[in-house]
């Protein structure tokens, strides 16, 4: 057995936002990666827009810092439970993890899901309380919150002693002693070295890489990534792809390029050994969970399954009145390119044809994996539409219907609790525990349906005025629990097709809130406000005036209209109703029913009741 003492491969895990990826940026300032005069844009690990926007990271990156004589490959995992996925996989790949903890917040939810994988993994765990320059940090308290999640996760007694490390990722500096303040990282990379153990394994076996993730270039096709566990590799090596869980099918290639990680590059080399993590490129077909091993040995490595998807929904092409007016890319054979194209780099989604050659059922670990996926097309010119998100269900070997179960976290004002139970009760949602918080605030957990959540996300920061903190993770598929009831309010539904006058919207705005201001082009059958009735509501939101010649008081100019409600992506995926659509276009987001025309809906309605 050989050791790669000049190697560390260390995971970066944390919850949504708690300064993980700044983190990195401060480890490869420490590392030299960037000039202390350098002016680097924020957060270099998050390439994805959305990512930026919303402060999560959704794909794994990896990054490498050279720190006395150790290589440090550091890889950056999700911290939002829709991409798990990532995070199960990415963790083969690392011999320890950083858990980075905000100094305010402490250990959420979140971090429980990855700590759980990181455990069962038996990865070393060294604990970063981040963001300790905040006003109202309190480091003592989290780090025994930590501990207590230790214990209530049941890890074993050698985790009570993990290193804790106390950063300020945002002003750049790591220490052990929160009396001290260095103007560096070093303390983390420091006990980076000496905590994590270096990569253990063979030099001399025939090699065997196992791919934890893959990327794609236009230039050179798929790219494999993942840990040599044996061996050593070199360029023009004869190889062949295994699978672990499919043993029957194996593949014979060639090694034409190897990659490894130095700073934000990948650097081509010529031969690379066991502890590395390399990208091997131009290798058809290769996905993750695969392994690439020597033909003196064809064993693949075993791999556990990604957690299958929960949620799902159909894309279909836009067939609305005003479809082609923003896209370029518009056609079936557009939209389903893409969506496979997806397939290729995400490994939690699902996409399967419909009987209809113009939509496609996607499926997914969540609504917030689905609506990223949906924004990230938008932005790239493609027009589409999108059903309502629907539960995955299954049945047990006796035929009973299972559905996905959650477990919900919610952090709120006291004064808000009984709105939160009464609201979770009527969506089948049962207490498990209610713990009282500092500050006035209270922490319940809930086990519920995954259906009972969709739509209760936008409610839930209704009722807590914006302050309250809602987080899930997969639990199990169970028995079905029964129905819930749907959403309480009704749609109003644009008459005719025409422009949105101030006069129509004066008159449509008693009867519910809208979503559309003057001006608006819009089309019939399209949605334009809701209402407290709980039932489709037309309106004529077009009507003009009719003009004569006598001067009025209450010309257009005096109508006093409420702003519209401008609903986002997530928001209008939460209120979507069975019979409804998205319209996504790279430029506006609307709501429409299926069945355009008023007297085909009503006749429709007719014949379902």
């Amino acid at each position: 057995m050989n050791k790669r003492e000049d190697v560390r491969n260390v995971a970066i895990i944390a919850h949504v936002d708690h300064g993980k990826t700044t983190l990195v940026d401060g480890l490869l300032r420490s590392g030299g990666i960037f000039h202390e005069n350098q002016e680097v844009r924020d957060r270099v690990m998050d390439s994805d827009d959305i990512e930026r926007e919303r402060g999560i990271t959704i794909l794994s990156k990896n990054t490498a810092v050279n720190y006395n004589g150790v290589k440090i490959n550091i890889i950056d995992t999700p911290g939002h439970a829709d991409f798990g996925g990532e995070v199960e996989r990415v963790l083969k790949m690392a011999n320890g993890v950083v858990l980075v903890v905000d100094a305010f917040e402490g250990p959420m939810p979140q971090t429980k899901f990855v700590l759980k994988k990181a455990f069962e993994l038996k990865l070393p765990a060294i604990i970063c309380i981040n963001k300790i320059d905040r006003a109202e940090a309190r480091c003592k308290e989290v780090e025994d919150e930590v501990l207590d999640l230790f214990i209530q996760l049941d890890a074993g007694e050698e985790y009570l002693d993990s290193p804790f490390i106390y950063a300020s990722a945002r002003n750049g500096y790591a220490t052990k002693d929160l009396g001290i303040v260095p103007g560096n990282m070093n303390a983390l990379l420091d006990t980076i070295v000496e905590y994590i153990p270096a990569p253990e394994g063979s030099f001399t076996d025939p090699f065997k890489i196992l791919i934890s993730t893959t990327d794609y270039s236009e230039y050179v096709g798929r790219i494999g990534i993942g840990k040599i566990e044996t061996g050593e590799i070199k360029l023009h090596d004869d190889a062949y792809i295994v699978n672990y869980n499919h043993p029957e099918t194996s593949q014979k290639i060639k090694i034409n390029q190897i990659y490894e990680f130095d700073g934000l590059h990948r650097v081509e080399v010529e031969s690379s050994k066991m502890g590395s993590i390399v990208a091997i490129t131009g290798v058809e077909g290769i996905t993750i969970g695969d392994t690439i091993t020597s033909p003196e040995d064809l064993t693949a490595l075993p791999f556990v399954n990604i957690s299958e998807p929960t949620l799902s929904m159909t894309f279909s092409v836009n067939d609305s009145p005003f479809a082609g007016r923003d896209g370029k890319f518009v056609t079936s054979r557009q939209v389903r390119n893409r969506l496979f194209k997806e397939l290729e780099t995400d490994v939690s989604l699902r996409i399967k044809e419909t009987s209809s050659t113009d939509s496609f059922k996607v499926s997914g670990r969540g609504e917030l994996h689905l609506s990223v996926l949906i924004e990230n097309m938008r932005r790239e010119g493609y027009e589409f539409q999108v059903s309502k998100p629907e539960v995955l269900f299954k049945e047990d070997e006796n035929g009973k219907k299972m559905e996905p179960m959650e477990i919900v976290t919610i952090d709120v004002e006291d004064a808000f609790v009984g709105s939160v139970i009464e609201k979770l009760g009527q969506r089948k949602g049962e207490i498990i525990t209610m713990n009282p918080s500092k500050g006035g605030y209270t922490r319940l957990e809930f086990e519920i349906p995954a259906r009972g959540l969709i739509g209760y996300r936008q409610e839930f920061l209704t009722d807590t005025k914006g302050n309250g903190i809602l987080n899930t993770e997969f639990k199990a598929y169970e028995p079905y629990k029964g129905d819930i009831p749907g959403r309480k309010l009704g749609s109003l539904i644009s008459f005719e097709s025409g422009t949105a006058t101030a006069y129509g919207l004066n008159a449509a705005q008693e009867r519910g809130t809208l979503f559309i201001g003057a001006g608006v082009e819009v089309y019939e059958g399209m949605v334009v406000g809701s209402n407290a009735k709980g039932m489709d509501i037309e309106v004529n939101v077009c009507k003009k005036k009719a003009q004569t010649n006598i001067r009025s008081s209450s010309s257009d100019d005096s109508l006093r209209l409420s702003p519209p409600k401008n609903l986002s992506l997530e928001e209008l995926m939460e209120f979507v109703e069975g019979d409804e659509l998205i319209e996504v276009t790279p430029h506006h987001l609307r709501l429409r029913k299926k069945i355009l025309d008023t007297n085909s809906r009503y006749k429709a309605k007719k014949r379902n009741k």
